[in-house]
């Protein structure tokens, strides 16, 4: 085993946005192009910061007035007010509302990072039960179930379904019951220090911090991947 490897494992659980797949196009671009359909004059240099702001607000209230819990009724609430606050300029915001929730559902328009498929399909080989740990909404199972190999992960656990949204130790709760592991048997994978790392860990998860472009140097690099394909050698 190379570097420093988590102790042993019974399943695997990844983040999806951001671990496993990102949206094509951009989010700035599936905003700007669905902004001037329905008449925003906001650029598409304006709409990446005013999207940054907005969801970061959104998850500073969500984690002060909700304390993590969540539903598919308030998920789509949020993202509404999300539109609304990017694109201050529109009067009515519900037809593109429904757009980009439309948009964002459909598997055509996310991608796979380079390093999934060999990871997912190395993992399984060795018998290693696997998983997806999301924040998100019911619209994440189409997107896996047209996303090959997403589509042979047999757990797909989503905040709007459980609960609650991570950081929250009552996500982590459910996932434990419904695969019947002790916290520390399970291993989270994720992109954000914050909801993945550092809740898993306080979960009494083992944890390791997908980090692609070697942003997050406060997370010890022994629990920090470079690329996917180094994690099959970190596992026992």
């Amino acid at each position: 085993m190379s570097r420093s490897a988590p102790g042993s494992v019974d399943a695997v659980l990844f983040d999806a946005v951001g671990t496993l797949l990102h949206p094509r196009p951009t989010v700035d671009e599936a905003y700007y192009l669905g902004g001037v359909r329905y008449g925003s004059s906001r650029t598409a240099a304006e709409l990446l910061p005013r999207f940054r702001a907005a969801f970061a607000r959104s998850e500073a209230i969500d984690e002060e007035r909700r304390d993590g819990v969540t539903s598919e009724a308030y998920e789509r609430a949020r993202w509404r007010q999300i539109v609304e606050e990017v694109f201050d300029d529109l009067a009515d915001h519900e037809s593109l509302f429904a757009h980009l929730w439309q948009h964002f559902a459909l598997a055509d328009h996310w991608r796979l990072f380079d390093d999934v498929t060999s990871c997912l399909t190395d993992l399984q080989a060795r018998g290693m039960r696997l998983g997806v740990a999301s924040n998100f909404d019911s619209r994440l199972r189409s997107i896996c179930g047209d996303l090959a190999p997403l589509d042979r992960l047999p757990a797909l656990f989503i905040s709007s379904e459980l609960g609650y949204r991570k950081p929250h130790a009552g996500f982590f709760r459910h996932i434990e019951q419904a695969l019947g592991l002790s916290p520390d048997r399970l291993l989270m994978i994720g992109d954000t220090p914050t909801n993945d790392y550092y809740a898993a860990l306080a979960a009494g998860w083992q944890a390791l911090l997908i980090d692609r472009h070697d942003r997050h140097r406060d997370v010890p690099d022994e629990h920090r991947l470079r690329s996917l394909a180094e994690l099959a050698d970190r596992l026992p």
